[in-house]
This record gives C-alpha cells, structure tokens and sequence, in this order.
C-alpha cells in the first residue's frame, strides 16, 4: 500500500516547514539550506509538479532581528516580530530561488480568509494562476493580523487546509523531528493507516523558543489531509534530498495514508474551513441515522439548539452526550427551529405550510466529522 502510493505521479505537492529548518544556531536565516530547498523546489517544477510552500519563521526571524532571546508572551510584540521577520523571510526566498530562474509569490493568510466562501474561492483562483504562470507560492500565517492563530503557531494546521484547498496529492510537514516516534519503544513509525487514539497519544509538543505546537499539531494536520485525499509525511527537514528521498519503499519519516473516502470540496469546507455559528443537540436515534444511513437531520430528532445561527448558517451537530460530531448547514433560524423540534412530518407541514425544505439539515450539507459517537439507544428518527 505504501509503495502503491508513493508510486504515483503527483501532480501538486504543498511542503511545510518549520522554524527550526530555516533559521540557523543563533535564529538568523539558515540561507545555505534555503538554497538547497529551492533547488529542491525547482527540479520539482521542471518535472511538471506545482509546488506550494507554506514557510514559518517570520516571528522567529524578527526576534533575532529585534533582538529578543525569548519568545515574547504579548501579541503587539508578536505581531511586530512577524511584521519585521516576514519581509527578511520573503526577500531570502525570492533570493535562493534567483538562480534557478523561478519567481516566488508571498501569501500572507489567516482563518477569515479561508472561511467565507468568497474569499475562499478567491484564494484558491489566487493559487491557480500563480501555478499556472510557474511562480511558486510562499504561504504563512499573517501573525500580523492574526489574534488567535499567533498564539498557537498553527502553520501546520494552515498547510494541511492549503492542501485541502489546492487539491493537492501529497504534503510534506518537515522539521527537526524525524517523523512520529513510538517513544515506549523508541522507534520510528514508517507508516500510518489511520489516525486513531494510540496514535495521537504519540504525539508531543515542543519546548522550542521561536516554535510552536509540536507534533500534536502535525497529527491534526494530517487528519485533516489524509480525509481531503492527501497524503502526508512528517519527516526531517535537515536532509539535502528534501523531496526526492521520497520514492517507493525509501520513506524517511512518517508516511500518514489518505483515506478510501475523499470528502468533496464543499463537504471540505464544512468539516475544516468554516467556523460554526451554533450548535444542535439532536437524539441518539437521529445520531445513528446520520453516522449509519447518511441521512438528512429531521426536525423529529432534535433536542435544543444554541447560539447566534441564522438560515444558512454552518452549526456544530452535538449527540445526546453533547459531543460534537459533524457540521452542517441549518435550513431553519432558531426560533423556528426550537417551534419544529421533535415534530414528525404531518405535524411539522401543519406547523409551516409554506416552507420549502422540511429537513432541518439536509444530508448534501452535512459533514461527519472523525468522532462518530457509540450509539446507546435504539430510539429512532421517522419520517
């Protein structure tokens, strides 16, 4: 299996990388191995693969360049880091990447941009023409703007929803850590089938000064890949054959493998992009019929509702236990909602004669997420 995906010819790839591959010992820009990413990149390119690299190191650049030896805790300070680091880390870039005759594109994203639907697909169109003119785009989070993703350092989250928005084959998350280790027995995992329990128990933060998140997001990433049809490998960055070691059985590092089941782009967007607005607990009957039967969410197997959701909206679906475990667009606002709940069918139409969708969610703008809840009750959801 492994060496049956491997073997493809990938079309689009996105490479990570983190802090501590692009900075050197004292936290300045390491522009020696920069330079032997680019040439990396670019044979790449030559071999007809768009390539997309989503760069950190923007705050860590800035505070060397600024002088601090820590990380700072306040995000002003945060944000005027990246502000300086990013354009030390862009020009260094577009340096490297000079004599290999290739031109690099700075794109600067938060969440809000990848969110709304609009700037979604403007992204992405974005992202096309810049493949299609042969530049090659270099993606990091605007810490600059950003109040929430600063904080984490959520560039490995950020480069699996890049993928998932490219559509791209395969993802390289690179860093000082070799791949994900099984630390009971000290060893490397070559490869992951499926991100279960065990596996994310693996998984670690990091005490690095300029860096964040650690595996713990790597592994989040890569589910988040694997369910867009994407392969991921979390390896070492600190190997000159950055990308060409990656062929056949020769995988350093942890190869996660995608699923049989790909979700479609708007079903993407709903798991992974948007941010619910509410939720709606819905009984353990109607739970089953959604995880078992994919079915649309009946208004007869709904329990409450919260927050400030209107028609259109994307809510979080919460089972009888209060566990989120899918998303989805409501046909309904919350008072007409909370009017419909535990209604079957003839008593719902007499309720509203006029309305033109009777299912509270209907089954095409609904997502299941990775928890599906054990069921307890046989209690069912009728029609």
């Amino acid at each position: 299996m492994p060496e049956e995906f491997l073997s493809r010819s990938f079309r689009r790839i996105v490479v990570k990388l983190g802090t501590g591959i692009l900075t050197d010992a004292e936290g300045g820009v390491d522009r020696e191995r920069i330079s032997s990413i680019c040439r990396e990149v670019a044979d790449a390119r030559k071999a007809g693969v768009d390539v997309c690299v989503v760069s950190s190191g923007a705050v860590g650049l800035g505070m060397k360049h600024l002088g601090f030896p820590r990380r700072p805790t306040d995000l002003p300070t945060l944000q005027s880091c990246a502000a300086v680091g990013q354009s030390i880390l862009t020009q260094t870039w577009q340096e490297c990447m000079d004599p290999f005759g290739y031109k690099v594109a700075q794109m600067l994203l938060t969440r809000e941009d990848l969110r709304g639907r609009r700037r979604h697909v403007a992204v992405k169109d974005a992202m096309e023409r810049l493949f299609a003119l042969g530049v090659v785009p270099i993606v990091n989070e605007n810490d600059c703007l950003s109040t929430e993703e600063i904080r984490f350092g959520d560039n490995d989250v950020l480069s699996a929803l890049v993928a998932s928005l490219i559509k791209a084959d395969l993802l390289f998350i690179l860093s000082t850590a070799p791949g994900l280790l099984n630390l009971k027995e000290g060893v490397l995992i070559p490869v992951v089938r499926s991100i279960t329990p065990e596996i994310e128990s693996m998984a670690q933060g990091t005490n690095s000064p300029t860096a964040v998140g650690g595996m713990v997001t790597k592994i989040r990433a890569a589910r988040i890949a694997n369910r867009s049809g994407c392969g991921v490998i979390i390896g070492s960055g600190t190997d000159p054959r950055l990308l060409t070691r990656f062929s056949g059985t020769d995988v350093s590092g942890t190869l996660f493998l995608p699923g049989s089941e790909t979700l479609t782009s708007h079903k993407r967007w709903l798991a992974f992009f948007d941010r619910p607005k509410g939720w709606i607990r819905i009984d353990s009957g109607a739970t089953r019929a959604l995880c078992e039967k994919g079915t649309s969410l009946l208004a007869s197997g709904v329990i409450d509702c919260g927050g400030e959701f209107g028609e259109g909206s994307v809510v979080k679906i919460r089972d009888d236990a209060d566990r989120t475990f899918a998303h989805g667009v409501i046909a309904y606002s919350p008072g007409d909602l909370r009017a419909a709940s535990g209604l079957r069918s003839q008593a719902l139409r007499e309720r509203f004669p006029n309305r033109k969708q009777y299912e509270v969610i209907h089954r095409n703008e609904l997502v299941l997420l990775d928890e599906v809840p054990h069921f307890q009750s046989t209690e069912g959801q009728s029609s």
